[in-house]
C-alpha cells in the first residue's frame, strides 16, 4: 500500500549510523587489459535511482540558524572533494571525459567509474576492477608487504599509506594529506559555532574543528554525545570504513546536515533505557555480552538537509548510529539518528513496489511504514549491543575481522534489531501493530537491501541473512507466483540462531571462521538473482539520489 506523508506524520508509531609528506597522487585510472574490460551496461542501468528533493521546512529557524546551515553546506562540499580524492582522484578530468550525460551523472552518483550497486563493476569500458583499497594505499602494495611492515598505527583510521622517496611505505595523516581543505572546513565550523544558539552544539563545532586539524576525534565525539537540544545536527569528518575493502581500517570523509523533528524524537526517547536489559537477554553465553552499553544513548528523528561524500555515494543511508569509537560507545553509548524523509521516500518508491512483486498477496497487508521505521530504528540501536572487543583481549572486533568486520556488524545490527522488536513486544513496550508486520516488512527489506550488491556491507549482510533464513526454512517461495511467504515459528527461531552465530563470531574474533561464514552465505544464488531481475524488469528503483543544495532550500 501507499502511505502519504500526512498519514505517516500523524500515525501512532511504535517508533514506536598525517618531515613533509608527499602530496597524494591526483590521477587514478586503473585500467584492465582489453580482454578483462567489462562491457558498458544497458542505458536503463543509469536509471536505477529515483530522484528525491531534500527540502525540509526551515520556516521555524532563526536567521542565524539559516545562515549556519548555509555555512555547514559549504563545509560539506569540501568533504565531497576529499572523498573524491580518497576513492578516485581528479573528479573533473573523469567527468569531462564522459560524453553521455546519463553516464556522466552515474559517475557522479558512484564517485567514479564503478557501479556501487553492481559489485563495483566498471560501467565505462576503459576501466578495470575497482582497487579494493581505493586510494588509501599504494596501488602496487601487496597485503604481504603491508602485514610485514613494522609500523605503529598502520591500522589507524585517519591516515593514508604512501611511499616515501625511497619507495618505502609511510603513513600520511589526513590533516597533512588534505591540509588545505581541512583548514577551510575547520574555519567554516568555527564560523558556524559563533552563530549556534545552543551552547552544546557550539562547543561540538569548535571541538570538531580542532579534531580535523589534529586527527584526534575522541573529544569531539564525546561532545557530540552530550548534545540534546540542538535543532540543527551535523555529522562531519572521516567516519565509516566501508570504502577500505582491503582491510576495513581507513575512514572516508562525509557530511550529514540534518534538522531535528522534535515531536518524533520525543516518541523515540524512551527506548534507550532498555539497552542494559536487552544486552543481558542476548541469546549467547555471558562472556559474549559482558560489555554493558552506555545508558546515555538517545534516539531521535531527523529530516535530511544535505549529504556529501561517503554518505552520498551509491545507496543512501536511512539511519545513523554513531560514534564508532569503541571507548566512547562503552562510556556514553551511541546516538541513533533516524532519517525520516529519506526513509519515507524509500518506503513509498521502493519497498512497497518490491512487496507487490515478491511478497505473498495475503501477507502484503503486513507491509507498514511503522514497521519499516521500527526495524530501521532498532537496527541502529542494535549496533550498541553485543561485543566491541574480542574475548582473547587482542583488540577490537573491527581490527580482528578486517575487511569482513563491516558486513558482519551490519548483519548483527539487522538481526538483533528484529530480536529487540520481539523482546520489546513481549515486555509490552511495543503495542501498535503486530509482530507479523515486523517480520513481513523485514522480509521485503531483505530484497531491497540485497540489491545494493556485494560491494556494500549492507548488501552482503542481507545476502547472508537471506541464505541463512532460506536454509532454515524461515520462508517459502510459491513456484506458481514466485512470491515469498514468512513461516512465523521458523522465522523466530532463525532470528535467534543467526543472532547467536554472529555474536559468537564477533566475540571469538576468528578471521578465518568469519571468512568461511561470509563465503558460505554471502552470495546471490540463481533463484534469488532471477527474482531480483524481476524487480529490474519492473523498473523498480534500486535506491534514491538527492536533489539538494542552497538553491533547493531557498538559502
Amino acid at each position: 500500500m501507499r502511505i502519504t506523508t500526512t498519514l505517516i506524520t500523524g500515525s501512532a508509531l511504535f517508533l514506536a549510523a598525517c618531515g613533509q609528506a608527499p602530496e597524494p597522487e591526483t590521477d587514478f585510472t586503473t585500467q584492465a587489459p582489453p580482454e578483462a574490460v567489462e562491457q558498458a551496461p544497458a542505458p536503463s542501468r543509469f536509471d536505477i535511482y529515483a530522484s528525491v528533493q531534500l527540502k525540509p521546512d526551515l520556516s521555524e529557524l532563526s536567521d542565524h540558524q539559516r545562515e549556519m546551515i548555509s555555512l555547514l553546506i559549504d563545509a560539506a562540499k569540501i568533504t565531497e572533494d576529499i572523498f573524491w580524492q580518497q576513492v578516485w582522484g581528479d573528479r573533473d578530468s573523469l567527468l569531462a571525459g564522459i560524453e553521455d550525460p546519463k553516464a556522466r551523472r552515474f559517475a557522479e552518483i558512484n564517485y567514479g567509474p564503478w557501479d556501487r550497486l553492481a559489485n563495483d563493476q566498471p560501467f565505462l569500458e576503459q576501466y578495470g576492477p575497482r582497487p579494493a583499497g581505493a586510494r588509501f594505499y599504494p596501488e602496487d602494495m601487496s597485503k604481504e608487504e603491508f602485514e610485514a611492515w613494522d609500523q605503529e598505527g598502520k591500522d589507524g583510521l585517519y591516515s593514508l599509506v604512501r611511499r616515501d622517496e625511497s619507495g618505502q611505505l609511510q603513513l600520511v595523516p589526513y590533516s597533512q594529506a588534505f591540509g588545505e581543505q581541512i583548514d577551510q572546513i575547520s574555519a567554516l565550523l568555527r564560523q558556524a559555532s559563533g552563530l549556534a544558539e545552543d551552547p552544546e552544539f557550539a562547543r561540538y563545532l569548535d571541538l570538531r574543528a580542532t579534531a580535523l586539524l589534529t586527527d584526534d576525534y575522541q573529544a569531539s565525539d564525546m561532545a557530540w554525545m552530550d548534545m540534546k537540544n540542538n535543532p540543527i545536527e551535523l555529522v562531519i569528518g572521516p567516519i565509516e570504513t566501508y570504502q577500505d575493502g582491503l582491510y576495513g581500517y581507513r575512514s572516508a570523509f562525509e557530511t550529514f546536515v540534518l534538522l531535528k523533528d522534535m515531536a518524533w524524537s520525543e516518541r523515540l526517547a524512551r527506548f534507550a533505557q532498555f539497552m542494559p536489559d536487552l544486552q543481558r537477554g542476548l541469546p549467547v553465553d555471558a562472556e559474549y555480552k559482558e560489555e554493558m552499553p552506555g545508558t546515555d544513548a538517545d534516539l531521535n528523528a531527523y529530516d535530511v538537509v544535505f549529504v556529501a561524500g561517503d554518505a552520498n555515494s551509491g545507496s543512501k543511508t536511512i539511519a545513523i548510529n554513531l560514534p564508532n569509537d569503541e571507548e566512547v560507545q562503552l562510556s556514553k553509548g551511541t546516538r541513533r539518528l533516524q532519517l525520516k524523509n529519506a526513509m519515507l521516500a524509500k518506503f513509498n518508491q521502493i519497498l512497497v513496489p518490491i512487496a507487490d512483486e515478491l511478497i505473498a498477496e495475503d501477507q502484503r497487508q503486513h507491509i507498514t511504514f511503522d514497521s519499516f521505521f521500527g526495524n530501521t530504528m532498532f537496527h541502529e540501536v542494535a549496533h550498541g549491543l553485543g561485543i566491541k572487543n574480542v574475548l582473547d583481549g587482542n583488540g577490537t572486533v573491527r581490527q580482528a575481522l578486517k575487511e569482513h568486520a563491516s558486513a558482519l556488524e551490519e548483519g548483527k545490527a539487522d538481526i538483533l534489531g528484529l530480536y529487540m522488536v520481539q523482546k520489546l513486544r513481549e515486555m509490552g513496550e511495543i503495542s501498535e501493530g503486530e509482530l507479523m508486520d515486523d517480520y513481513v516488512t523485514f522480509m521485503a527489506g531483505i530484497f531491497r537491501s540485497v540489491r545494493f550488491g556485494a560491494s556494500s556491507a549492507h548488501g552482503r549482510a542481507n545476502m547472508i541473512r537471506f541464505n541463512f533464513f532460506s536454509e532454515a526454512g524461515a520462508f517459502s517461495r510459491d513456484e506458481a507466483t514466485g512470491r515469498y511467504r514468512v513461516d512465523v515459528p521458523v522465522f523466530e527461531q532463525a532470528v535467534e540462531d543467526l543472532s547467536r552465530n554472529i555474536l559468537m563470531l564477533q566475540g571469538d574474533g576468528d578471521y578465518d571462521a568469519v571468512a568461511a561464514f561470509v563465503a558460505q552465505y554471502g552470495n546471490v544464488g540463481e533463484q534469488l538473482q532471477a527474482d531480483l531481475d524481476r524487480l529490474a524488469a519492473a523498473a523498480i528503483p534500486v535506491d534514491i539520489v538527492y536533489q539538494q543544495g542552497k538553491e533547493v532550500l531557498g538559502l
